[in-house]
């Protein structure tokens, strides 16, 4: 009896013993699988991680990369570093590509380069050369037979822009025409954005438009498929000089980069070559290094008509 007492004492003590051990068992996490390092960005200026460099989309897009790809990798065989030109849909989309971090280096107009810059997504570093100045002007365009003579005479008449952030194309001939007393957003009949300052000149060219605003002289991007533009297409009025495009790069860039990159554009200046693979992008015969006070005189003329970046950018 008591033998069998005894045996029901050890297996009862069994069974506690391996429902502890079981209870232990659910309790114990699984340990998790070891975390997989997440992959290291390549360097910045490296093909897996080129510097990205938008354009003003001012032209055709093709004929805009044929001309910033040859000096991209002027370059790149210059410092090693790989630059890739992208040209955004339009003027805003630039600027926001430097703003939001997916684009690295700019060609800016002086509108985008203004408003970019008290985004704080932009630091001029070279201005542009044409006809050995710096600046360039505006011009408003209307075919002879509109009877349009002056900014006055643009009352009720559809005009066509390239962009609503284009300095020469719009920001100017608004200023203008503010300054004429006339407010564009009420007293012009319609306004029609083309995407090209070439496409206005055409626009205005094939009466799809009675006037319309470049940069000067445009009608020089159409001559050669349209030989009598300059008969078809009259200068009616002309902005005050406006700074250069230019190039840019975002306030964070690293300076070493900048350094290379700058001093090798500024060897274009020094041959036939880079001279002709200047003339390829939007037609510029230099580059200068300049600060961004070079633009303090369009600011000042926003300022002098009432009105801000922001304002021309609505």
């Amino acid at each position: 009896m008591r033998k069998t007492r005894t045996l029901y004492l050890v297996f009862a003590l069994l069974v506690v013993a391996a429902t502890v051990l079981a209870a232990c068992a659910k309790a114990t996490p699984t340990p998790a699988p070891a975390a997989t390092a997440a992959p290291q960005k390549a360097a910045l200026g490296t093909a897996e991680n080129p510097i990205i460099w938008v354009l003003t989309p001012s032209q055709d897009t093709q004929k805009v990369l044929a001309g910033a790809e040859p000096i991209a990798q002027y370059v790149q065989d210059k410092t090693g570093l790989v630059i890739k030109p992208k040209i955004p849909t339009d003027y805003s989309a630039q600027i926001e590509a430097m703003c939001s971090g997916e684009a690295q280096m700019g060609a800016l107009n002086t509108f985008g380069y203004v408003l970019a810059s008290k985004k704080g997504c932009a630091d001029v570093a070279l201005a542009s050369v044409r006809y050995g100045s710096t600046s360039y002007a505006g011009q408003i365009i209307t075919r002879p037979d509109t009877g349009i003579k002056s900014l006055k005479d643009l009352v009720g008449k559809t005009f066509c822009r390239p962009d609503p952030e284009s300095t020469s194309g719009w920001v100017m001939p608004k200023l203008m025409m503010l300054g004429a007393g006339i407010d564009p957003d009420k007293d012009l009949k319609q306004i029609v954005d083309t995407g090209g300052h070439d496409a206005t000149v055409l626009a205005v060219y094939n009466g799809d438009c009675d006037a319309g605003a470049t940069f000067e002289d445009a009608r020089v991007l159409v001559a050669k498929s349209y030989p009598d533009v300059n008969d078809k297409v009259v200068v009616i009025s002309t902005s005050p000089p406006i700074p250069n495009d230019n190039i840019s790069f975002t306030p964070d860039f690293p300076k070493d980069m900048r350094e290379k990159i700058v001093n090798a554009l500024l060897t274009l200046n020094d041959t036939d070559e880079g001279k002709a693979m200047l003339k390829g992008l939007f037609s510029w015969q230099g580059l200068k290094k300049v600060d961004d006070h070079f633009y303090d005189g369009f600011r000042q003329a926003l300022e002098a008509a009432g009105l801000s970046i922001e304002d021309l950018s609505k």
